[in-house]
């Protein structure tokens, strides 16, 4: 933290410039490789046209979108409406002030941190600007006055607060152990060993919740196209659709970035390359931290490719009942191999080891169990059954029980004094 506040004011400008730039350019690179990437993944051929090898074809949309004609709905809440992808874009932006790129080098004489600024409750103050993020997606389903992107909003607030509460419980192991909240502080409590493989349950908690933070496949349930058209931004066009589509991506990058910075060392070298002496300091650090940051990225498109998009109730099924559960436990058992430490247990690395590996193959056991054949076959059956039932008791539309609730019984059927005497 004594290395933060001294920069002059042309190298604060020139930090803020680069880390927007690093942003827009990680944005339009992702949109493009990401749509390579499925294209080959679903044996199709992916943007070819724009550019060589269909380069440009990101820039090429983002002015497309920029020349449109801005439509605003009838009725809409037009303050709020205009207000929202705003409110969206700048936290996403915001909260990569946080993030350490690199070590101190030397710019044009001045020996600086690759990191804007830093706090003591850096990891918390990014948590909250994602948090603020989700009010434009709310706030953009509430102003649009349609009822479908009104459902994306209330959804996109569910989604919210299942998944917050196990992405914080999966900070609090790694504050327990760096013994503290600042980002560049545990980057440097990794320089033996990261906090993956130590906090390994941490880091798959982490990694499912942030892919329900941020609103992607699968679990983009704000936007689904077959239930909701498009979602919260249905009614959006031209530069507002345009900065919530950079505000999702940003959001990527940053959630990426935390990821590799609290669990994967920061700016570390991987092994075998911190073998070399020199691979920790000077402008190599930045490499190694962009390309872990872009391992997270393909990790989103993947999912994407790969996964069905899960129902409502499995997924907030998933947040509610296995992840934070777990969350709980594993925060537990890491408290008391914490407490064991201080107290001079020799061997309380390899106890925290083995038992990540055991609270963390509980995890995977769970996540398999809402969603195995045994559980699909016994959801076949109550609906066949409940089907059944239905068409004997002649009930109106089709509407399957909610989780939890039993089947409707037949009701017998009543004969009028009108009915009896025609």
């Amino acid at each position: 933290m004594s290395g933060f506040g001294h920069d002059t004011w042309w190298l604060v400008a020139g930090k803020a410039i680069a880390v927007f730039g690093f942003l827009v350019l990680t944005v339009l690179a992702a949109i493009l490789l990401e749509r390579k990437l499925l294209g080959r993944m679903q044996m199709r051929y992916g943007p070819n046209r724009v550019g060589p090898h269909g380069l440009l074809q990101s820039l090429a949309d983002g002015i497309k979108l920029a020349l449109k004609e801005g439509i605003v709905p009838a009725g809409v809440e037009r303050p709020v409406y205009l207000l929202a992808p705003i409110i969206s874009t700048i936290p996403a932006i915001t909260a990569f002030a946080f993030i350490p790129f690199g070590p101190q080098v030397s710019v044009l004489g001045h020996r600086t941190p690759l990191q804007m600024t830093d706090l003591p409750v850096a990891v918390l103050f990014i948590l909250a600007l994602s948090s603020i993020g989700v009010y434009g997606i709310v706030l953009a389903g509430w102003s649009s006055g349609s009822t479908y992107p009104l459902l994306g909003g209330v959804r996109s607030t569910a989604q919210v607060i299942s998944y917050e509460v196990a992405m914080g419980l999966s900070f609090a192991t790694v504050f327990l152990y760096a013994g503290t909240m600042s980002t560049s502080a545990i980057v440097s409590a990794q320089h033996g060993v990261w906090y993956v493989f130590l906090l390994l349950p941490s880091f798959l908690v982490y990694l499912i919740s942030m892919v329900g933070e941020t609103n992607r496949a699968p679990f983009d349930l704000p936007e689904a196209e077959g239930e909701l058209v498009a979602g919260f931004h249905t009614e959006y066009s031209s530069l507002e659709f345009a900065m919530f589509y950079l505000a999702e991506y940003i959001n990527m990058t940053t959630v990426s970035a935390l990821a590799a910075t609290l669990f994967f060392g920061g700016w570390h070298a991987p092994w075998p390359v911190n073998m070399w002496a020199g691979a920790n300091s000077g402008w190599w650090p930045l490499l190694w931290f962009t390309a872990k940051v872009w391992g997270f990225l393909f990790v989103y498109f993947w999912l994407r490719a790969t996964l069905p998009r899960l129902r409502y109730d499995q997924f907030m099924a998933l947040g509610w009942k296995i992840l934070i559960p777990v969350s709980l436990m594993w925060t537990m058992i890491a408290a008391v191999i914490r407490t064991a430490r201080d107290q001079g247990y020799a061997h309380w690395t390899a106890a925290l080891a083995v038992s990540s590996l055991a609270v963390a193959a509980v995890l995977l056991l769970s996540l398999r169990m809402p969603y195995g054949a045994l559980s699909t076959r016994r959801l076949e059956r109550e609906l066949r059954e409940w089907a059944r039932r239905n068409a004997v008791a002649g009930a109106g539309f089709p509407t399957p029980p909610l989780p939890g609730e039993g089947l409707p019984r037949p009701q017998p059927a009543t004969v009028t004094k009108e009915d009896a005497d025609g």
